[in-house]
């Protein structure tokens, strides 16, 4: 027969079993953390908007987009949310494809965000357009839209006065345009947006820059560079990105 002793200790044993149990529950979400802190350790709580990521076109850069940045920024968006990327401009648009979807991949990680709008300028729609039909699988969500202003979806004459491949690219009826432009124009499940002018300087003839399945915009009569300038066109735009159709 156990003694009295022996009894009282298995009591008090039992008693920490007990008492080490309803500590590990109260631990989740309970009175020792605050609500929710332990999925806000794992990864950052999606921001207000989705992050935009800016391609700029051939011979360009970053700046192409420095008027349109702080546009948004005056409508709330915040620097993590508008990601105004560079590329070489002169590789394939194939390569920068990969290194855009590396870019939406690190946007992602960084904002805490499930989905990105892209807008893209001039030959900038190559690359975020090859980037949804040839590097995402079919149903991946993770782009919520894709803005071309004035872009060579299906070529421009004039890219018949540069060498690069990038710019052999550009040309109409090329094997890139053609491939990109097969079976589906408006690739995957994002919002295709486009804004082209009848009076642009640089895609002609100028209705290559229309995608069949996108709304297509005709702006006024202005020039290809004006279309990442102008208010009236800015304001469409974000309009257009805005409508988060996903919920954050």
């Amino acid at each position: 027969m156990p003694s009295l002793s022996s009894a009282g200790v298995s009591a008090r044993r039992f008693g920490a079993l007990v008492a080490l149990a309803l500590l590990a529950a109260c631990g989740r979400d309970g009175f020792l953390t605050a609500p929710g802190s332990r999925n806000e350790l794992l990864a950052p709580a999606p921001p207000p908007h989705y992050p935009i990521i800016f391609v700029h076109g051939y011979n360009a850069s970053s700046a192409t987009w420095l008027t349109m940045v702080s546009r948004f920024k005056i409508d709330g968006y915040t620097d993590a949310e508008l990601v105004n990327w560079s590329y070489d401009y002169r590789l394939s648009n194939a390569t920068t494809a990969v290194k855009l979807k590396a870019k939406v991949d690190s946007v992602l990680a960084a904002t805490g965000a499930h989905h990105v709008d892209i807008i893209t300028h001039s030959m900038g729609s190559l690359s975020a357009r090859y980037m949804m039909k040839n590097l995402l699988f079919p149903g991946d969500r993770r782009v919520d839209a894709v803005v071309t202003l004035g872009g060579t979806n299906h070529g421009t004459v004039t890219a018949f006065g540069c060498t690069p491949v990038s710019c052999s690219e550009m040309r109409p009826y090329s094997s890139f345009t053609t491939t990109l432009n097969s079976i589906d124009e408006t690739w995957g499940t994002p919002r295709y947006g486009t804004w082209w002018t009848p009076c642009d300087e640089v895609i002609f003839p100028q209705t290559s820059a229309k995608l069949s399945g996108a709304i297509n915009t005709q702006t006024a009569c202005i020039k290809h560079s004006q279309l990442h300038e102008n208010f009236t066109i800015y304001t469409q735009v974000r309009d257009f990105v805005k409508q988060t159709p996903y919920g954050l």
